[in-house]
């Protein structure tokens, strides 16, 4: 009991210290309407950097932030930009999540040459997704802002822009921006776009680092769902007895449900991938971090670990351990996955058909049969489609072969026109007698 209601007097206390912090932002902007634009960029900064490093209640703040910041850009005489403090300003609010259009306005109004064409330009590209665009342009002058406070900006968007063509590059370009932004929003952005670039690029050692630096920094961001997404897809790839040790280094840096919470997605990965060993050790070291209380994720830990029993010789008890889970302690994914297993097992479990020796006639019957009883597809009828696809058109029988499966054309084909028109109109008549008939009756 006093366990929960401290639990309720913290949660009270944050909310009410968050309460205070927005009203004294919002007396401070109607108190002082005329605050440089730098000043204000400093508060946005530390509001997202405490975003990042676990205070979720600060993204209102931030969101509000940017709405004060637009308003004092817009509303800003020319001379203010006169203090490259406030050019630096304008620009990291536009690389901020602040509005595109703004930085526009700015541009175009400035006839004293404060800003650099060059920069704004690329910014405009990019911030409209045309990133490919900025690349040439922003590799000749970006070094002129190394050290500049709106450099590691520059370099994170650089690297966002050349990460498809040039990986490396774009590496090299986030380690600058941590190298000069540590402890940042900016720092935390780095790590996870360089972690998913050495993770595809097989850089395992590098990948590692960077996995190392984000679990000890940033797991309590709002985005390191992102970094464990990428971490799982590493470890699977990677969990052997060469790097087995790093990984659990890495893992030690989480507290208990996180690392339950990986060990669970490594589960389910490498159940797909059919790596039973690797599934087994991470369902096991998953179930020995939960508590017998904890339902959910011990069920999905006997989950993943009887799916990849599916296709061997226990598949019976297997089978049997997987369809005892209830379907509320599963994600819409893990009933999809837990029908595919039972789909397997199915097959798996099926008796084989017996051999039966058909005579050649009976041989070709079947053929004409499964011809006559197969449904084209659209892509079919249209022509269209693979001939590798179950959808393409069925492949033209040789003459041979079409001589032989071609069922035998109707015998009222050959009749005489007249004969036909007297039989048709027979059975129209029959038709109206049993209708007359049944109406009496």
């Amino acid at each position: 009991m006093m366990k929960a209601l401290r639990t309720v007097l913290l949660g009270a206390g944050t909310s009410l210290a968050w309460l205070a912090s927005l009203s004294a932002v919002h007396a401070a902007a109607e108190k002082d309407e005329n605050l440089p634009p730098y000043k204000l960029i400093r508060s946005l900064q530390h509001v997202q950097d405490s975003v990042v490093h676990g205070d979720l209640s600060s993204a209102d703040m931030q969101q509000f932030m940017l709405g004060a910041i637009e308003k004092r850009l817009m509303t800003a005489d020319r001379d203010v930009f006169a203090d490259p403090r406030n050019v630096d300003a304008a620009l990291i609010y536009a690389m901020s999540g602040g509005n595109p259009k703004t930085l526009a306005y700015l541009v175009s109004r400035d006839i004293d040459g404060n800003f650099d064409n060059r920069i704004t330009d690329a910014l405009g590209h990019y911030l409209n997704g045309k990133g490919g665009l900025i690349v040439e342009t922003m590799s000749k002058t970006i070094d002129e802002y190394k050290n500049a406070p709106v450099g590691p900006y520059l370099y994170l968007v650089y690297g966002n822009a050349v990460a498809q063509q040039d990986p490396g590059k774009a590496v090299k370009a986030y380690d600058w921006a941590r190298l000069v932004a540590p402890g940042t929003n900016i720092e935390e952005a780095a790590l996870r776009r360089s972690l998913l670039l050495t993770t595809r690029a097989g850089n395992v050692d590098q990948a590692l680092r960077y996995s190392l630096a984000y679990t000890r920094r940033f797991m309590t961001s709002p985005y390191a769902g992102q970094f464990a997404d990428i971490f799982v897809e590493l470890a699977v790839a990677n969990y052997g007895d060469a790097k087995r040790q790093k990984i659990e280094e890495i893992l030690s840096f989480m507290d208990k449900p996180r690392q339950r919470e990986i060990f669970l997605r490594i589960a389910r990965n490498a159940a797909i991938a059919g790596l039973k060993p690797l599934t087994k050790l991470a369902s096991e070291r998953a179930a020995s971090l939960s508590a017998a209380a904890d339902r959910e994720p011990n069920a999905l830990a006997t989950f993943y670990s009887g799916l990849v029993d599916v296709p061997s010789t226990g598949i019976l008890e297997a089978v049997k351990d997987i369809e005892a889970i209830p379907d509320a302690e599963l994600s819409p994914r893990d009933r999809s996955l837990r029908e595919a297993a039972q789909a397997v097992a199915r097959e798996v479990l099926r008796a084989p058909v017996p051999e039966v020796q058909a005579s050649a006639n009976s041989s070709a019957q079947a053929n004409a049969d499964i011809l006559a009883s197969q449904a084209p597809s659209p892509e079919a009828l249209s022509g269209s489609g693979s001939s590798d696809s179950p959808f393409a058109a069925p492949a033209t029988p040789s003459a041979p072969e079409a001589a032989t499966i071609e069922p035998a054309k109707p015998a009222s084909t050959d009749l005489d026109p007249a004969l036909a028109t007297f039989l048709t109109s027979g059975k129209s008549k029959l038709g109206e007698i049993d209708a007359l008939l049944r109406e009496d009756m």
